[in-house]
């Protein structure tokens, strides 16, 4: 078993990939979660998003919400304060533009302090957490 930090983000990217066969890192995320024994944090949001990107197979979409209700990652809901800085996320990163899942994702590391996330997405490289701290990329190894 590979040393990962006892909490991770979760982006959706990571999480789609992991259900979907075809997917080019399929594979690799696979393995990633075969080597994990960190909690995986995740959001509402992006739930929403893997079950919209996985809306061609309802078998698939049954499988990911099965292992949500068994715990294998855990949802934690927005509230009030987490829209707030959403808001303010959005307005700072107007550029990418900020993707609604991933903003949810910067508001929940900041309330919780979770600095560990497990992406795909290069935007987590630019984002920055208090509006200054990088993320920690957890990378994927072959």
């Amino acid at each position: 078993m590979k040393d990962y930090p006892p909490i991770i983000l979760t982006d959706s990217s990571i999480l789609f990939a992991y259900y979907s066969q075809q997917d080019n890192y399929h594979k690799l995320v696979c393995n990633f979660f075969e080597q994990c024994s960190s909690e995986l944090i995740t959001t509402t949001a992006c739930i929403t998003e893997v079950m919209y990107l996985l809306n061609r197979d309802y078998r698939t979409q049954n499988e990911f919400l099965q292992d949500l209700a068994q715990k294998l990652y855990r949802s934690i809901p927005l509230i009030s304060e987490d829209f707030i800085r959403i808001k303010e996320l959005n307005e700072q990163y107007a550029d990418l533009p900020g993707d609604f899942a991933d903003l949810s994702l910067i508001a929940i590391s900041e309330r919780l302090n979770i600095s560990a996330i497990v992406t795909l997405d290069g935007d987590f490289d630019i984002y920055r957490r208090y509006r200054k701290q990088p993320f920690a990329r957890v990378y994927l190894d072959p």
